[in-house]
């Protein structure tokens, strides 16, 4: 019997947290117990990992600023140079805990967007280092950036375009039909467009791909069986940080959607959940990296499904 497919998409905080130093230590460490908390699925399911990569590209834009003997890399570049970066560490500390047989592979993976996307026209995404007002006005003025302000600071802001397409699906695919651990998309994938003058030739833009919204377009496209969201939250709750607080355990998309999420936290993923269920009526879930397996068997976190099992419809 063929074994089901579960694509996971892991947060970039989880891999790099926000109160450590942002160092390869601290990083591969992280990646170990997330290696520890992934491998069992590999031999049950034909696994699929994505990343975030956040904190990442933001320790590299602050590198950058420091040296300002050339240009720094475009937001593209910086999404290629992390993808490789996490992936493999993530590729060799599970290729370290798996059966010596067990192939792995990263695929490096753009994304096309749309160049009119609204999103280009109110950038909202942070990234890179935080400057004073006069050093933010004379960024904007010679590198044409947008800044708004973040707490007391101000931070550059660019598009967080939805994702259209992702290039690599066809060797992903061979690769799953082998059985292989692939580690993909990571970052959201690298963000792209087509030039308009009919070439289609395809070139990187600046802007940052929400990372849940892309590995559910993966999801989606490869028909992932289960689509699982890990993070440092044990699932999706109401009423969060009140006294009457509840977590969610198996629920519908229509249920989700009567409620709101913090677009900076869980409405993304919430908005990941119901766009893969209503595609393909299959599960998908959130919840924490240590939970994961029992996630998978629908044993934890927040599943969203089209039906909850138990529901008398008579």
């Amino acid at each position: 019997m063929a074994k089901k497919t579960v694509v996971v998409a892991l947060g970039g905080n989880a891999l790099l947290r926000r109160s450590e130093p942002m160092t390869a230590d601290a990083q591969r460490a992280n990646v170990k117990i997330a290696a520890k908390a992934l491998a069992p699925l590999a031999a049950e399911y034909n696994l699929v990992l994505a990343h975030g990569n956040g904190p990442q590209v933001g320790l590299l834009a602050l590198q950058a600023a420091a040296y300002t003997d050339v240009e720094a890399y475009p937001l593209d570049v910086l999404g290629a140079q992390t993808q490789g970066m996490i992936a493999y560490m993530v590729e060799q500390e599970l290729g370290n805990l798996l059966p010596f047989e067990q192939p792995l592979a990263t695929v490096l993976t753009m994304t096309e967007v749309d160049p009119d996307d609204p999103a280009f026209s109110n950038p909202t995404k942070f990234v890179g280092p935080v400057y004073d007002k006069e050093a933010a006005d004379l960024l904007a003025e010679k590198k044409g950036w947008t800044f708004k302000l973040d707490g007391d600071r101000w931070r550059r802001v660019v598009a967080s375009p939805e994702p259209k397409q992702i290039f690599e699906l066809d060797p992903i695919r061979w690769l799953i039909e082998k059985e292989t651990v692939v580690i993909c998309a990571g970052g959201g994938g690298i963000p792209t467009v087509y030039l308009p003058d009919g070439t289609r030739t395809l070139v990187g833009i600046e802007a940052v791909i929400d990372k849940d919204l892309a590995t559910e377009l993966l999801a989606r496209e490869l028909g992932a069986d289960i689509f699982i969201m890990a993070t440092d939250a044990e699932g999706v709750y109401l009423d969060w940080g009140t006294p009457d607080q509840r977590l969610l355990g198996y629920v519908t998309p229509e249920e989700l959607t009567a409620h709101e999420f913090a677009a900076g936290s869980m409405g993304p993923k919430v908005e990941a959940a119901v766009r893969f269920v209503n595609a393909t009526g299959n599960r998908a879930a959130i919840g924490r990296l240590e939970d994961i397996t029992e996630i998978a068997a629908g044993l934890a976190g927040t599943n969203v499904v089209r039906e909850v099992p138990g529901t008398d419809h008579s």
